[in-house]
């Protein structure tokens, strides 16, 4: 893989404030509050996750005030209704957690928390040890790379491994995090790569390409065409 690839330990807080299993719901709304955050991992006793604790699961209990106990228990009881009878981190959590490793990239750790709807996850070692948090303005930080970073490595890493004559002939210019490719290229079956790879930089927000092929031999006029071709010999056939 080409360039500077971003991982999640690259962008994710290191220094995470979990839940004990037995933590009480006062405490939990407590320190959501305190710490302004949305959702808060449970841990077990080794530092492990276990699950996680989000403002959504704490307010069934305010979803469910007026429901009436014994008519959830006769039928099939409403989903939710389990968490609005929970007083602790253990009965709250959802479980199993959705987590992230610590070496995946920012692109990965994007799609796992649209794909479940999250909007921070724990980073988890192969031990599944507790090792920071990831958040979405976590995975953003990556669009404040400076353009002179992003022009150095699309030069360096994509067009002078990629293009037949390197950078001979290419300007390139970024702005804001935009990419503009602009020159003559002599395989212009490459650019759609090329065009891919740039994108696929770090912190790059879109791609203009401008590249075009070499420049063709204009058209002869039709009295030079015949004029050349009346001062090519015959041709002989033997017999």
């Amino acid at each position: 893989m080409h360039g500077t690839v971003y991982t999640v330990s690259d962008v994710m807080t290191r220094t995470v404030v979990a839940l004990a299993a037995g933590a009480a719901f006062k405490e939990i709304v407590r320190t959501m509050e305190g710490r302004r955050i949305s959702a808060l991992p449970v841990v077990d006793t080794g530092n492990r996750v276990i699950g996680v604790v989000s403002e959504a699961d704490l307010l069934r209990k305010e979803e469910f005030r007026d429901s009436a106990p014994d008519r959830g228990q006769r039928a099939r009881p409403p989903a939710g209704l389990d968490k609005a009878r929970a007083v602790t981190a253990a009965d709250l959590m959802t479980a199993p957690a959705v987590t992230v490793h610590p070496d995946a990239t920012l692109g990965t750790a994007a799609r796992v928390m649209a794909r479940r709807r999250v909007k921070r996850l724990p980073v988890v070692g192969d031990d599944g040890v507790l090792r920071g948090i990831v958040s979405r303005s976590d995975l953003l930080r990556v669009f404040l790379r400076p353009d002179e970073a992003i022009e150095e490595e699309v030069r360096r890493d994509v067009l002078a491994g990629r293009l037949p004559d390197g950078l001979e002939g290419i300007d390139v210019a970024v702005r804001e995090g935009v990419v503009r490719l602009t020159g003559r290229v002599r395989d212009t079956s490459v650019v759609p790569l090329v065009l891919r790879l740039v994108r696929s930089v770090e912190g790059v927000v879109d791609v203009r390409g401008e590249l075009t092929g070499p420049p063709h031999r204009p058209a002869l006029e039709p009295d030079l065409a015949q004029q050349e071709d009346s001062e090519r010999p015959a041709s002989r056939t033997s017999v």
